[in-house]
């Protein structure tokens, strides 16, 4: 006679028996066939911006190409580099381009939030070059934006300015306290300064330089309106959108930007949320996933008549 607690843990095996597998990408859990003539690849360059020549690293798709590729920001510092995401997204046919704004990890220059926008904006033209498309064997006119935190921030400036960018996708896209400058009154403009420099001094300003977390602070409140998240709404309703939150405070305000998207009349939008950490650390497959589901359904969507 089978004890209690084995009995049950039977049964519970055999219900789970008959469970559909969740179904991933291949590229999630298989290296694609090796190709020897165009092997896969990893390439160390600098791309050139305002005068600093930024730190960047290319994974390159296997075969001739031209491959589409991503741009894949990080966020404030940027400890969570999303490496790993990369390196699924190359297993799916795609290069993805990496670099470090001026002025964080080691890219020389000074960091700023205006600084980070413009190298975006550099490296997006490094990768239209035609010189520079053939090195990496992409597709300079099949470009997305990946951001994660900051970078998701900057993702959707620079790609609401730059029609030609084929999708943005956002990853715990962060306001960097643009959202709270919106209602400040008269007056409150110091507070607001003292509040938003403590919080980005507790992320970590170590692998930033010529920088402050007042300075930075001031850069917020200065360029509130230029940067105001749900006026971006309009120029990016007409592109493929993928909003991914997690439980890390950062949801509201993605939220409040994907109605925006939505009244702005988008209808290729698609939202994820994961119940996990603004890095997601025990949701890396699930954020893979997701990613590469976006990607693939770029890859089969019928380009929208001119």
């Amino acid at each position: 006679m089978l004890l209690p607690h084995l009995a049950a843990a039977i049964m519970l095996l055999c219900a789970w028996s008959h469970l559909p597998a969740q179904q991933l990408p291949a590229a999630i859990t298989t290296d694609p066939p090796p190709d020897k003539a165009y092997p896969a690849a990893f390439q160390t360059f600098q791309v050139p911006s305002h005068g600093a020549m930024l730190n960047a690293i290319a994974y390159l798709a296997e075969g001739a190409g031209p491959h589409p590729v991503v741009l894949l920001l990080h966020g404030f510092p940027g400890n969570e580099k999303n490496l790993d995401l990369a390196q699924a997204i190359r297993r799916d046919g795609w290069d993805v381009v990496y670099f470090d704004y001026r002025g964080s990890w080691g890219s020389p220059g000074d960091f700023s939030f205006t600084h980070s926008i413009e190298d975006t904006q550099s490296a997006i033209a490094y990768l239209r070059d035609p010189d520079h498309a053939k090195k990496l064997r992409s597709d300079p006119a099949n470009i997305v934006l990946i951001g994660h935190s900051m970078g998701g921030f900057i993702a959707r400036y620079v790609g609401a300015n730059d029609p030609a960018i084929k999708a943005v996708y956002l990853i715990s896209a962060a306001d960097m306290g643009v959202d709270k400058m919106q209602s400040l009154k008269p007056g409150q403009e110091k507070m607001a300064v003292a509040g938003l420099a403590a919080g980005l001094a507790a992320e970590g300003m170590a692998p930033l330089a010529g920088c402050t977390p007042e300075g930075l602070a001031k850069e917020v409140v200065a360029n509130a309106s230029t940067w105001n998240i749900p006026n971006l709404a309009s120029k990016l309703a007409s592109r493929p959108m993928l909003v991914i939150t997690s439980d890390d405070g950062l949801a509201p305000s993605n939220d409040a930007f994907v109605e925006a998207l939505r009244k702005a009349g988008s209808t290729d939008l698609t939202t994820v949320h994961m119940t996990t950490d603004h890095s997601y650390s025990d949701q890396r497959v699930a954020l893979e996933k997701a990613v590469l589901e976006g990607l693939e359904y770029l890859q089969q969507r019928k380009p929208a008549n001119p």
